[in-house]
């Protein structure tokens, strides 16, 4: 996949009729570290934490569907003197997002000034997506958002890409999808996607502006 430096692949020439956004660390921050610097003093205990207890990998269960009963159980039993921590993964996970990315709300809401069609794919667990959903307007513009604790697949699973694409209803070439992962990115690009890695909201509106789309 031949990346210029701003992030995006060579323009295809097919025109983008729908923009499809991944939506923590693109839409939305997220980062553990943002309760658990609130629960841990200590710094080296709390990486420590975050590398060994509440970890990204083990939090990945749940966006793939793993229910979060069985994994709080789970990681309770097996590290009985933090459960309290986590346990409150689980009730206090919307403290884990701060806020917006910034800048890419505003370039959401260009996108939909001009009528493009809006999607997203996010690995989100399900229970946790229920919480979160409401908290987030802009993504009332969007036509349809696949999440993988919902569907029991997780991307960079290619079936998930090719699902959302029977979902939405627009070809994979046809469709820019914006990730900030780059497994996500070459997953989809592999399946025909044209794409964007996404590290900054202004390097997106490069990328937009390129392909005529703000």
């Amino acid at each position: 996949m031949d990346e210029n430096a701003g992030g995006h692949t060579a323009l295809s020439p097919r025109p983008v009729e729908a923009v499809v956004f991944d939506i923590g660390r693109v839409i939305v921050e997220w980062d553990l570290r943002h309760l658990f610097d609130r629960l841990i003093a200590d710094p080296a205990e709390r990486d420590w934490f975050l590398a060994t207890v509440v970890t990204e990998e083990w939090h990945f269960q749940h966006d793939a569907g793993r229910p979060l009963d069985d994994m709080v159980a789970e990681r309770v039993a097996d590290f009985p003197a933090y459960a309290e921590h986590i346990r409150s993964y689980r009730t206090r996970f919307l403290e884990t997002i701060p806020g917006p990315v910034s800048g890419t709300t505003e370039l959401i809401e260009r996108l939909a000034k001009r009528a493009m069609p809006l999607y997203a794919i996010t690995n989100f667990g399900a229970e946790f997506w229920r919480q979160f959903r409401p908290t987030l307007s802009v993504l009332n513009l969007f036509r349809d958002i696949v999440v993988s604790g919902d569907e029991l697949l997780a991307k960079p699973d290619p079936r998930i890409f090719e699902l959302a694409a029977r979902r939405f209803g627009h070809a994979p070439d046809a469709m820019l999808f914006i990730d900030d992962n780059a497994a996500n990115i070459a997953a989809a690009a592999a399946l025909g996607w044209q794409v964007h890695h996404f590290t900054n909201a202004a390097g997106l509106a490069v990328d937009l502006e390129a392909r005529a789309l703000i």
